[in-house]
């Protein structure tokens, strides 16, 4: 299955939500990422997080794409049936499924904003001429996807070499109200550099891996959580 433009997705999960109840509210931590809807599928949408417990039905058409934080295990379901998020792979009645492992930081995916805010400070403070930062996180894309919700500036600022530096001025109106993807624009980041990312309050410092490319991919490795 490709990976769509957020367009492109987000039309079709339109669609499927028009034959749907809207998905309930779970409370706790997320275990996976909803990276791809196809078809008649209700219980979640695109670029939804879901929670251990929570079910999804699949029409006869139906398709979903699920990637773990924790155990960055992606899985794709289809066909008619069920699929019960588990901490860190589903369970499916009547659907087919299938998995693999893809590249991603489940340190990451654990670590609080506020925990991230502060370390990432003190990096930042500490970078000089003969120093190299510590990432906190590692992606796997050279596009990343920043998960900052609501208004402001988004700056990405290379920490290992000076004189890289991205500022986007965030409107609200990013998907789902949080999710910006540098896949849709023409400046992506150097592989194998470090980098800073703030928006508010929150800052985080990232490298991205020497064998990233520019473009779509697995959401879940290419995801900087900045909420």
């Amino acid at each position: 299955m490709k990976y769509p433009t957020f367009i492109v997705a987000a039309l079709t999960g339109l669609a499927a939500a028009a034959l749907f109840e809207p998905p309930a509210a779970w409370a706790g931590p997320p275990a996976a990422l909803v990276e791809d809807v196809q078809g008649e599928v209700s219980g979640a949408e695109l670029m939804d997080y879901v929670a251990p417990g929570q079910v999804l039905k699949l029409g006869p058409d139906g398709a979903v794409v699920m990637s773990y934080l924790k155990s960055c295990r992606r899985e794709t379901v289809s066909g008619s049936g069920s699929v019960t998020v588990g901490p860190g792979e589903s369970t499916v009645e009547g659907a087919t499924l299938k998995s693999d492992i893809v590249n991603c930081d489940a340190s990451h995916a654990q670590a609080t904003t506020r925990e991230t805010s502060e370390v990432a400070a003190t990096i930042v403070r500490s970078v000089g001429p003969d120093t190299t930062p510590i990432a906190q996180a590692v992606i796997y894309g050279a596009s990343p996807i920043f998960e900052a919700k609501g208004r402001g500036t988004l700056i990405v600022e290379r920490l290992d070499q000076p004189g890289e530096r991205q500022q986007v001025e965030l409107s609200g109106r990013q998907y789902k109200g949080r999710f910006y993807d540098f896949a849709g624009t023409s400046h992506p980041l150097t592989p194998g550099g470090i980098y800073a990312a703030s928006f508010s309050n929150a800052r985080i410092v990232f490298k991205v891996d020497a064998q990233a490319k520019a473009g779509p991919g697995p959401a879940v490795g290419r995801l900087i959580r900045l909420n």
